[in-house]
């Protein structure tokens, strides 16, 4: 035995390691990691590839960007958003990043 190292601790290191399930542990719960990385990156594309298709002109949205708007016309590649009455910018279709729910207006002098 050696001086120090408790008895158990001194059969362990001369039996060559731990036991088989640990190893094993070691390198499963990396690849665990990865494939949870994957499949909810794979969710997350779905996810936006479905509110990229349902979008319709009329719909209030919010860039990824953060600036809230109408979408007044689309295309194949683009959106053109009404942020303010007569007053439209044209966005990268995939840069809308939500649908946002419909608000009426605001009286002046009240807060939301």
């Amino acid at each position: 035995m050696t001086l120090g190292m408790p008895a158990t601790l001194a059969a362990v290191a001369a039996s060559g390691g731990g036991s088989p399930v640990a190893s094993l542990l070691i390198f499963a719960l990396p690849v665990l990691l990865i494939l949870f990385m994957v499949f909810s990156q794979r969710r997350r594309q779905r996810e936006v590839q479905s509110l990229q298709a349902a979008l319709v002109v009329g719909d209030e949205v919010c860039t990824t960007s953060g600036l809230y708007g109408t979408i007044a016309s689309l295309d194949d590649s683009t959106a053109t958003l009404e942020i303010s009455p007569g007053v439209t910018v044209r966005f990268d279709r995939r840069a809308i990043g939500t649908k946002t729910v419909p608000t009426g207006p605001v009286a002046p002098g009240t807060t939301e």
